[in-house]
Parts: C-alpha cells; structure tokens; sequence
C-alpha cells in the first residue's frame, strides 16, 4: 500500500518506527489501521490508551462491577464523574453522525491480537492527566472548570460538522476540553504536551525492530519532536505535592475560626453562642441545600447537615463523602443502574436518575456547598468578633 499523509516512518536506534494518525471519529481510520498492521507485520502495536481506558473498551461488565463506596473512600468521586461526562460527549457525537469513536483503537487491538504482536498500552494513565490538572488550578478554578465541563457537554446545540472536522485531527480528551483552553491555559501542558512526551517513550522502548503506534492525529508533530528525547515515565506519572503552603492553608482557616470563637467567648458568651450557631447553619445548611439539589435522599440531607459544620474544620474529611456513603446504603445502585449508565449519562434527567451518578452527584455537590459554607460562616464569625471588640 502507498502511504498517505497519516502515516510517519521514523527510524531511532536502529527501530523502523510508523505512527499512524488516525481520526478518532473517522470509519477511514479504523480500515487503515487494520491494512497498515497487515501489511507491515510489526513485532509491537502501541495504541492511546491507558489501561483504565483499554478495560473500558474490552470490559463490557466493568460498571457493574464497580463498588461505588470504594470510589467515595478513594476520593475518586469527581474523577468518575468526569469520565462518565466525557463519555456521554462522545456519545453524543456517535448519536448524531452515527459514529463510533475510538474505533481505530479497538482495530489496533484486534489487529494485534490476530498478528500475536506485543499490545503496548502507550498513554498515561487518565487519572493522573486530570489530577495533574486538578492541582494546577486552584480552588476557584476547579469549580469553574467542573462547571465549564458540565455545561458544555450538556448544552443542546448540536456539534457542526466544521467541528467535527477540527475534532477528526484531535485527540479525544483534547477536543472534549478544548474550549476550556482559552480560560485554563495550562490544560495543554497536562492534557496534550506531557502526555506527548509520555507516548514518545512508551513508543521507543516498545520491544522489536518495527513499531507500529496508532494515535491521534494531534498527537502526531509533538510525539515526532519528543521522540528523539529521553522523558522520565516515573516522573510524568506522578502527582506533583502539595506545597507547604498549600498543606497548612487547610488547616488555617480552621484555626482561625476556632481561635475567634473561643476569643469572643471571653469577651461575650451570649456573642460566642451566636457565632457557633451562625457556623453551624451556614456550613449545614449550604451543604444539605447542595445534597437536596442532587436529589439526595432526606437521610443524606440530613447527613450533609450534621457533617458539614465539622468536617469543615478539619481538612481530611468532607461532608460529601458522608452523605455520599449514606445516600449509597439507602439507594444501593443496582445492576440496572450500571447498565443503563452509558445512556443515562447522555442527559441531564439521566444523570440525575440514575443511582450511580445521583451518588456521585451527592458527594460533590454537599462538599460544594460546604466550602461556600465554610467561606460565609467563616465571615459571620470574623464579623461578630470584631463586633465584640467595638
């Protein structure tokens, strides 16, 4: 066959290496990859996706067998939450040009299966992509860009077909966040440079002499630059820590809240009362209005109310998670719940229906609405001590 401007021959350290850029969206695709790994007989097929994504294409029972309170405990509820709503954006792009995206991946692992080639599993893992994100943006900024996904991927208009042309040449996640990057400008370095430099070496160290690697066309002009560098995987795969700043800026707040009730109590009781209360109704009701917004169920309401105003004054613990844990003893998804997941999340109704998302819903939307909390309670407090002092 005669290559077309899709496929890229490299050679490094004796390696016939062919990048194959595909359209994530393109029926095309999925053909070339197949011809191109017949034709070629590599001895390793490298493809996007990490492992959580290469269980999610192979896996048709993965949902179901999903422990939802193991997600509240590992602080992976708004990681799920996220995924499921990229998930129903492409969902929403397969519905209305009947489509199937990511298809040319599931070409590659049959291709490779069937030729016994080496399957290399070449991007990083999409936890730490968004967690990497996650901590670069700060309090405010993840709030607006949660929102910023949600309305996005929930807004009516239909998808042009000049932008599914721009979405044909970019990599999934990429296209699904692009309009964010205007407002978040460091989503590229996480999103697509470093997971560049990620695949360049996943791609290099494959085993063999000829190396097929079937990505996203995005991907293409940074992996052919960053594929004659070396790159730390261990390092690209961690999650940069917390500065001291930030380790004891949880802590702060808290100190000054209980610092300024117990000094006002020497001042004035009757003042003091008044400042304990106003806290724990902010911090309660807030959060319990954010639980009943999920349509949460009156236990976990209740839950978010009693949590709220203690776990705000300790930086280990949220009021979501709670109220989640409650919310998923009472209304236990079940195995219908996981099945209908995939279509549930293509809606807004659905996303509230269902009991796995309501879940995750609850969790997020109780700690919301208990850091707001924490901020107007916490003024409250600020404001009827210096009260006392006047």
């Amino acid at each position: 066959m005669s290559d077309t401007n899709n496929i890229h021959r490299l050679n490094i350290d004796g390696k016939e290496i062919i990048l194959i850029g595909t359209a994530h969206v393109s029926k095309y695709s999925a053909e070339e990859v197949k011809e191109i790994i017949d034709v070629e007989r590599p001895d390793s097929v490298c493809i996007e996706l990490d492992e959580e994504r290469y269980k999610s294409i192979t896996d048709r029972d993965k949902w179901k067998n999903m422990n939802i309170i193991n997600v509240i405990k590992e602080k992976r509820s708004i990681m799920l939450l996220i995924n499921l709503i990229l998930s129903s954006y492409q969902k929403k792009m397969a519905n209305q040009f009947d489509i199937k995206p990511g298809q040319e991946m599931i070409q590659g692992i049959q291709s490779s299966k069937e030729l016994g080639a080496n399957l290399i599993l070449a991007d990083r893992n999409i936890q730490t992509t968004f967690k990497r994100i996650w901590r670069g943006v700060g309090f405010w900024g993840k709030i607006k860009l949660f929102y910023s996904i949600i309305f996005s991927i929930f807004d009516d208009e239909e998808i042009s077909e000049e932008d599914l042309e721009r979405m044909k040449t970019e990599d999934m996640l990429s296209s699904a966040l692009n309009e964010l990057s205007t407002s978040f400008p460091k989503l590229k370095k996480h999103l697509v440079d470093e997971r560049d430099q990620y695949l360049a070496q996943k791609i290099k160290d494959a085993p063999g002499n000829k190396i097929v690697a079937v990505l996203g066309a995005a991907h293409i002009p940074g992996i052919k630059k960053e594929i004659y560098n070396d790159h730390d995987l261990e390092e690209l795969s961690s999650i940069p820590p917390k500065t001291f700043t930030s380790k004891i800026a949880g802590w702060i707040i808290p100190g000054i809240i209980i610092g300024l009730i117990i000094s006002t109590f020497s001042i004035d009781k009757n003042t003091g009362a008044e400042q304990i209360i106003s806290w724990i109704l902010w911090n309660g009701s807030l959060s319990a209005i954010g639980t009943a917004m999920a349509f949460g169920h009156i236990l976990s309401i209740l839950t978010a109310f009693l949590a709220a105003p203690i776990t705000s004054l300790n930086p280990f613990l949220a009021a979501g998670w709670f109220a989640g844990i409650v919310e998923a003893f009472i209304r236990k998804p079940n195995v219908e719940d996981f099945e209908n997941l995939s279509d549930d999340i293509f809606t807004l109704k659905g996303f509230w229906k269902n009991k796995v998302t309501r879940v995750l819903l609850v969790v997020i939307f109780a700690n919301l609405g208990s850091s707001i909390g924490t901020w107007v309670g916490g003024a409250d407090v600020i404001r009827m001590f210096f009260k006392t002092l006047g």
